[in-house]
Order: C-alpha cells, then structure tokens, then sequence
C-alpha cells in the first residue's frame, strides 16, 4: 500500500482545502511530519484512517465529537479524500461525514447524510466502482488486509501503546495481540469445548437421573419384602462413578427375593384348591336334594289346584264354541252396518242441500236441477263478455284522472317559470356586481402580498439582530472571565513545573536500585540519594495543572470562536433589518397582515361568483325553452281528454243492459255461479241418498241368510254371540293352559328320583354353600398372592432390563464427558495436564508474540549497538496468574535476561519501536504479504541522545530497501535538521495549514 495524495476541508483544525503530496515526501525515503501542539499533525493521520475506513482510530473516536472543523464556513462541507495505490489498483475515496448545513431557501440548517466514493483509474480515466459504505469498506478491507485496529497499530504506529505493551501484564498484551493477528476463532473453539462439556455433563447428569429413577420404581416393585429389609437401595447421587454396580446388585438381591416368594404361594394356592373342591361337590348335593324335594311338594299343589277348576275350564270351552259359529256371521255384520252409516250420511246432506234452494226448487228433481242450471251457465257466459267492457271502461277513467293531474302541475309550472323570468334581470345584475367586485379584492391581494413577505424577512432579521445583541453582551463578561482563569491556571502550572525541576533530583533517586546502573551517571552504587524536600510537587501534580492550564485555554478559544460568530451574525443581521426599529416593523407587518387578510377573503368568492352567474345563465335559457314545451303539451291533453268521453259514453249504454240489479258486472257474475254452485250440489247430493238407500236394502237380505246357516235363530242373537278376537284368543289361550298343566302333572307322577328325595330328611343347602364361600375366598386370597407375585417378578424383570439399558447408555455418555472435560480444561488452562496454565488463545498469542520479538531484535540489536535482544518468555507470572504472554529483554553487556519495564526511556524508546515494526512486519505477513510502503511513527523521538538518534534514523532509513517511506510525527527540533522532507502544520487562528519543504525546495503553504 502506498499514500499519493491526501486532500482535507473543513477535517479538524484544518478550515480551508489542504492537500498533501505524499509522492513528493516519499522522495527522501523519511520525511518530517512537525509542527506546535494542538496544530493538527494526529489530524493528519486521522484523516488517512477516515479515509479508509470511514472512521478514526478508536482512541479519538470519542462520544459526542465531530470531525467537522470549527473554524470552517458554515456552506464549505466537511470533506476528506485520499488517493492510494493497493493490491496494484490505483484508487481514490472521498468521504463526507453526516453534518448541518444551511438552508438552501429560509433560515435555519439541515442534516445532510454521510456520503462516500471510491473511484478506480484506469487507462480511460477515473470510474466509479460505488457510493455504498459498506461495499467500500469491504473492498478496502480486503485489499488491504487489515482491519482498521490492526492499520492503526501496524501503519500509524502508536509509541505511546507500545511503551505501555512493554510495560503491560499478560493480560493486556492478550487484548492488543488478540485485536490484532484475530483469534476470535481460538477463543471459540474454548467457548465451543466448554459448552461441550456443560452440555456432556448435563447428559451425564441427566442419565444418572434416570438410572435412580429406575431404582427408585424397583424399590416401589419389590415392596416390603422381608428379605430385601436387610438389603437397603444404595443412596447414591449422581454423577458417583459407584452407582451402576449398585442398583446392579440391589436389583439382583430384589428378583431372587421375589421368586422365593412366588413359590410359596404357588404352594399354598395348590393346598388351597383342594379344600375348595371337596367344599363344592358337597353343596352341590345338597343344593339337588333340596331341589327335589320342592319339585315334588309343587306338583301336588298345582295338581289340587287343576282339580277346583274343572267347572270353569266347562264354561270356557262352551264360550269358544258360540264365538266361532258367531265369526262365520260378522263379515256380514260388518257390511250391513257399513251400508246403513253410509245412507244415514247421504240422507242428511241431501236434506242440507235441499234447504238452500230457493222455494220454487225445494221438491225439484233431478232433471228439473239439471235444466236451470244450464240456463244460469248461459247467463253466466253473457256477464263474461261484459266484464271486459267495464274493466275499459275503469282504465278510461283513471287516464282521465292522470290527464287532469299533469294538467295542474303543468300549469304551476308555467307559473313558477314565469314568474322566475320576470325576475331575471334583476338577478343578473346583482350577480355581475358580485363577481366585479372579487376581482377587485383578488388585485388588491397580489399587491399587499408583494409588500408583505420583505416585510416579515425585515422583522425576523430585526428580532435576530436583538438577541444576538444580547448573546454577545453575555459572550463578552464570559470571555472575560474565562481569560482570567487561563491566565490564572498556566501561572500556576509555570510555578509547579519549575518547583518541580528544582526537586527533580529526588524524584530520579526513586529509581534507584542497589546494583543497577544510574540513568545519570551510569554508576551501580548510589551513596547518597536525594530525599524528597517538604512541598515536593510530583509528575502527577504538574500534569494535572497542566491539564487544568490546557483545559481553560481551551474554554477561552471556544468563548472567543463563539463571541466571533455571534457578532459577525450579527451584523449580519442588522444589515438585513435596516434602521427600523422591531416596534415599527411588528406594527408594519401587523398592518399589512390583516389588509392582505381581508383582500383575500373577499376574493376567494370570485370563483363562485363566476360560477352563480353562469348558472343563472344556463337556467334561463332552459326555462324559455321549457315554457315553449309546456303549450304544446296542454294543446295534445285536451284533445285526448275529448276522445277519452266519447268511448266511456257509448261503454256505460252496454253495461246497463247487462248489470241488471247488480251493482256491477262482476258482482252480476259472482251472484250467478253461486247460483250454480248450489243447484249442482243439489242434484249431486240427491243422486247419493237414492244409490245408498239399494245398498242397505241388499245388505239386509245377505246378513239374515248368514245367520241361519250359521244355526242363530236371529240375526240379533247372532250379533250377539260375536266376541272380539282378543277375548276369543284370551279363552283359548286358558284352555291350551289348563291340558299343558295336565299333562306336566302326569310326567311328574312317573319321576322316581323325586319320590325317593320326598322320602329323605330335609335338606340343608345353607349350611354347605357357607362352607364353599369360606373354601372359595381362601382360594381367591391364595391366587391373589401367587398373582401377586409373579406381577412383582415380571415387573423387577422388566425394570432391571430397563436400568440395565439405561447403565448401558450412561457408559458412553460419560465417556465422552470424561473426554470433552479434559479437551475442555487443557484449552481453557485450568487442567493438571496443562503445567503452564495457558489458554489454547493465549497460546496461539504467544506463538505470534514469539515471531513478534524475533522480528523486532532484528531493528534493537541495530539501534542499541548489538547490545539488547528481546526474547518471549512462557514462565508463569506467579499467583494464580497464567504464563505465555512474557516478554523479556536480554542484555549482552551483562547477559543477563530481565523484564522490559526495566528498561529506561531511551531504551524504552529503542524496544517500543523495534518492537513496533517487527509488529507491523508479522501483521504484514500474516495478511498475506501485503507491500507497505508507507508508514507513520508518531512521537517518542524526544527521549534520545544525538547517537542514538542516528542509529534510529539509520534503521528507519534501512526501510526504504524496498521502496518504502517513513513519515515521523514529532516537534523534536534535532530532527528538522537531519530530516530534509518535511511536512509542518502551522496553526493559526483561522485554522491550521499545511507546508511543504523537501531537499533543495523552498517553503511553500499548500492550499487550493
């Protein structure tokens, strides 16, 4: 990677455009980066790493800081880019940070967004690749192969940090060495291999459970056996290694106890079976015996009982015998009765038809019915004619009815149109005024609104001008103020500095150490250090009035920026208000406000208007043509009206003839078929009565001819005899009854075996089946037991399988727990095997600390004349500390190895740096060799002598071997002299500039 050209505006203290050529700088090889404190060099640096990555390095990134310069204008935008050439591609990026700006129209300021550009050059020219953040972070990420850490570290090397690295403990020197090779990866795999094993361990508990669980249901299985009481479940917990081999044991102990129990049961059951046979054949003769015994003293009973019914079984059987003779005659009964109902029905409604005729048709007959109401039919047919007739005649009607209606509301019509047109030029005229006047009001408001906006521009600004004023009154007493306390703040740190360099003796007395070398004068003895005097002011106090000194001067700059930019605003805004006074221009603009108010009100109804008077237009030449219409109409309804008269007229002359009585011809025509309605059911009725009158006389002579065949004297006796068939079925089933009694009576009278039982003493079946009762529940309780306990059997069986397969599956879960565990605890440091105690990070850390300080005793052993080697050192750090992180220092003059925050600031100085660049070489590398051919190195120059100044400046020019350039960033005054190309900012009070000055060049100030 090398820098061509950076460009900054408005970046920091820089206000105006500044451009760097670093083509010309990189010429000599180093070049000078110098100028004042608080000038801008670090801006400098910041700028490249804005450019890159779109942010500074992290320990300048501070919350609520902006990168935008206080001195620039408010419309020049903060700006930053770089050209650079990386990876072989010649690329520029311009980069602009988010940021206010004014207003293009109004007061005020706006939030404009961050932008971002990276162009390309290529034979054609520059192209654009993209405007995203992201995707030129990517690409520049990649290119380059570092992250913005590792540029910062490995590109603007920090002596400051790398003094403190040298100084630092393990830890410390993790965090940087950590940002900067990344092994996130490493710290992963530890986190990995812990969650591992958490995780090995949770199943190794977890089938610990169930292997409990297990013998804990075995324990609730086996019960209260008496030989397991000798025999407790282990109480284990889990995790115990001793756990498998004994629920292995206590179940086995459990399972024979169980089958010895079985089989005393099974004994017991057998015993037990035989007493209940023997208890059962005995209640089962007795339960036949007494059986028996009842059988024979029911069959006497019941046949004492058949006897005393022979009188009625007599009466039953001749019952049966006339209700058979009777059935052969109830078909006849039936029809006979059926025939009567019939005529009875017929005779009455015939009675009821005949009392609705009139009198002349009360004896009528048949054929006399018949003749009028062919004649009422005749008529019936005339009146359907005339029907039709008077239905037009209705319909003449109501259409003169219409006719007379829109008559009426024509002529209010006409009237209201009429009256409308009389009125018309009246309403013109005052419609016309009305628009005329808009017109008027909307030219009036054009004029006032021309007035009235440079009337409130004016006030603003005159409001502005006021409170400005006011703000630079206030501005003034506290720049007073504030100048007063800086003055007051660097006196007092002059005077702690110089009482401290009157006691400085002391302080490098505490230094001292027996047998090592003075800073001073080089000697290992020291007689007589200096004692600190009373009063003594120490480095901490000096730097803190410092601070407080830099702190006010600070606050007195920022009062005075302050003060500058509230009266040139302003002035600013007096110009814009003019001499009037706010009264004056509140009261003008208040006055113009409420005119223009006014004129636009009145002349926002001019639409209106306009659009009023071109419907009143409209509207009138419709009513003319309208009144047109209306005549015509008129004249065609009277002419309809007339022939409407004449037709109704000769309809009416017809339907008098036809209505006779009636009121109408329908009522005419209902009237008649109710007429024949009733003649019809007249005749019908009496052709029913005289048909059902045959039928009972017919049925009269087949039911007394029934009867003598059946043998009945009368067809009364007969009827009589008929009995329903449930009765008749009721008698037979006695009958059928009484012979089945008899017959089970004579079987019974032919069985010996219950004649000899009769002879026998009384049965006593109770006594036996209480004895079976007592035999069958011991033999129940028996079988319960032997159930009993093959269930318990079969269940310890069945749940020794089951903690069998679960201390099966548990082997291998704790194996590899036992396996992750030891991975887990040797990469975490913690393992016995791990002697060292390193994490696998702090590992791979010190492996890349080892290549580190190998690179960098390549530059010390130059720069301190072969004299020191830094070496790494994997030594325990004492306590409870972890080792891997040690970085030690090899002395040759003595060689001896000793710690590097031994070193004093020259060699501090040495060490850092060396240190510094075989950083930057390994980072290199470990990015895949990408070419650095620029590089920063800011501060730590001070600390050294003039020799070992060349032997610095010898090694940094031994970097240009390949091309490279070095850029130093120091106010050193030595190195003006050695350094020929130099870059210095000088800071003024409108914003920092930069100057140019190689080899043989004159001074020249770089703006645009």
């Amino acid at each position: 990677m090398r820098l061509h050209r950076l460009q900054v505006t408005a970046f920091g203290p820089f206000a105006e455009p500044q451009e760097i050529d670093f083509d010309a700088l990189s010429g000599a090889g180093i070049f000078l980066l110098h100028g004042p404190t608080g000038a801008g060099k670090t801006s400098v640096l910041d700028a490249v790493c804005y450019a890159l990555y779109g942010s500074v390095p992290g320990s300048r990134q501070a919350p609520g800081t902006t990168l935008r310069s206080d001195h620039a204008a408010p419309d020049t935008p903060t700006e930053v880019t770089l050209e650079l050439t990386a990876g072989g591609r010649r690329l520029e990026i311009t980069r602009r940070p988010e940021q206010d700006r004014p207003k293009k129209r109004g007061t005020g300021t706006t939030r404009d967004k961050a932008q971002s550009l990276l162009r390309e050059h290529t034979g054609e020219g520059w192209t654009g690749l993209s405007r995203s953040h992201q995707e030129i972070g990517e690409e520049i990420e990649q290119l380059l192969g570092m992250s913005r850490e590792q540029f910062c570290q490995v590109v603007l090397l920090p002596q400051g940090e790398f003094a403190q690295f040298l100084r630092a403990g393990a830890e410390a020197r993790g965090r940087l060495l950590g940002r900067l090779f990344d092994t996130r990866r490493f710290a992963a795999v530890e986190t990995l291999l812990a969650d591992r094993r958490r995780a090995a361990e949770a199943k190794v508990r977890a089938g610990d459970e169930k292997v409990l669980a297990a013998a804990q249901r075995l324990a609730q299985a086996a019960g209260d056996c008496a030989d397991l009481r000798a025999w407790p479940l282990p109480a284990h917990q889990p995790g115990d290694p001793g756990l498998a081999d004994a629920v292995r044991a206590w179940a086995a102990v459990a399972r024979c106890s169980a089958r010895e129990r079985l089989t005393v049961a099974e004994y017991t059951l057998a015993a037990a079976e035989g007493r209940h046979a023997a208890a059962r054949r005995a209640a089962e003769e007795e339960r036949e015996l007494d059986r028996l015994q009842h059988r024979h003293a029911e069959t006497a009973r019941r046949a004492a009982l058949l006897a005393d019914a022979a009188p009625e079984r007599e009466r039953v059987r001749e019952l049966l015998d006339r209700a058979r003779r009777g059935a052969l005659v109830a078909p006849a009964l039936e029809l006979r009765g059926a025939a009567a109902g019939a005529h009875l029905t017929a005779a009455h409604a015939e009675g009821v038809a005949r009392s609705e005729l009139p009198p002349p048709l009360a004896g009528a007959g048949t054929e006399q019915l018949a003749a009028v109401e062919q004649r009422l039919r005749e008529d019936l047919g005339a009146a359907g004619a005339a029907q039709r007739a008077e239905q037009r005649s209705a319909e003449i009607g109501r259409e003169r009815a219409t006719l007379e209606r829109e008559s009426r509301d024509a002529e209010e019509q006409r009237q209201e149109s009429a009256d409308w047109l009389a009125r018309w030029e009246a309403t013109r005229a005052a419609l016309q005024e009305r628009v005329d006047a808009a017109q008027q009001a909307a030219t009036l408001a054009e004029q006032l609104a021309g007035r009235l906006e440079p009337a409130r521009m004016q006030l603003t600004a005159a409001r502005r001008r006021d409170e400005l004023g006011a703000a630079a009154e206030a501005a003034s007493g506290e720049l007073l103020s504030v100048r007063e306390e800086s003055t007051a703040a660097r006196e007092r740190w002059l005077e702690l500095k110089e009482a401290r360099l009157r006691g400085i003796a002391a302080e490098l007395a505490e230094a001292l150490h027996p047998g090592e070398p003075c800073a001073v004068c080089g000697s290992a003895e020291h007689p007589a250090p200096a004692r600190p005097a009373p009063g003594h002011v120490d480095r901490a106090a000096e730097d803190a009035a410092q601070a407080r000194s830099e702190q006010a001067e600070e606050r007195r700059a920022a009062v005075e920026r302050r003060l500058a930019a509230v009266q040139e605003a302003e002035a600013e805004a007096a110009s814009a208000a003019g001499d009037a006074t706010t009264a004056e221009l509140l009261a003008l603009t208040s006055d113009l406000s409420s005119r223009h108010a006014a004129a636009h009100a009145d002349a926002a109804g001019l639409h209106t208007a306009r659009e009023r008077l071109a419907r009143a237009e409209r509207e009138h030449d419709v009513r003319s043509s309208d009144r047109l219409d209306a005549e015509r109409r008129a004249a065609a309804r009277a002419s309809r009206r007339e022939a409407l008269d004449q037709e109704q007229a000769s309809l009416e002359a017809e339907l008098v003839l036809v209505r006779g009585d009636s009121p109408s011809v329908a009522a005419r025509a209902r009237t008649l078929e109710d007429r024949i309605r009733m003649v019809t059911g007249a005749a019908a009725a009496l052709r029913r009565a005289e048909v059902t009158a045959a039928r009972l006389k017919e049925a009269d002579g087949q039911l007394a001819d029934a009867a003598f065949k059946a043998g009945f004297d009368t067809t009364e006796a007969a009827a009589e005899a008929v009995l329903p068939e449930y009765e008749r079925t009721g008698l037979q089933h006695r009958t059928d009854a009484w012979q089945a009694e008899e017959a089970m009576l004579a079987d019974r009278h032919a069985e010996q075996d219950t004649a000899r039982a009769a002879a026998l003493p009384p049965a006593d079946a109770r006594t036996a089946e209480e004895q079976e009762a007592r035999a069958a529940a011991r033999l129940r309780t028996a079988g319960s037991a032997v159930d009993a306990a093959r269930l318990r059997c079969a269940e310890l069986d069945r749940l020794s399988r089951q903690a069998e397969q679960e201390l099966r599956a548990l082997g291998p879960l704790r194996e590899a727990y036992e396996r992750v565990a030891r991975l887990a605890g040797l990469t975490a440091g913690t393992s016995a095997d791990n002697e060292r105690r390193m994490r696998l990070e702090a590992y791979v850390l010190a492996a890349r600390l080892e290549q580190v300080a190998a690179a960098a005793t390549v530059r010390l052993l130059r720069m301190s004349g072969g004299r020191y080697t830094l070496v790494h050192s994997d030594a325990r750090s004492g306590g409870r500390g972890r080792s891997g992180l040690g970085l030690h220092v090899v002395d040759a003059w003595t060689g001896s190895e000793r710690d590097t925050a031994t070193l004093s600031g020259g060699e501090t100085f040495f060490a850092s740096l060396a240190l510094a660049l075989g950083l930057a070489d390994v980072v290199t590398d470990e990015a895949g060799g990408m070419r650095l051919d620029t590089l920063f190195i800011d501060e730590g120059f001070g600390s050294l002598d003039d020799q070992a100044l060349d032997e610095v400046l010898d090694v940094l020019d031994s970097l240009r071997e390949r091309d490279r350039s070095v850029g130093i960033v120091s106010h050193v005054g030595d190195l003006r002299t050695r350094v020929q190309a130099q870059l210095e900012i000088v800071k003024q009070r409108g914003g920092s500039v930069v100057r140019h000055r190689t080899a043989g060049v004159a001074d020249r100030t770089v703006t645009d």
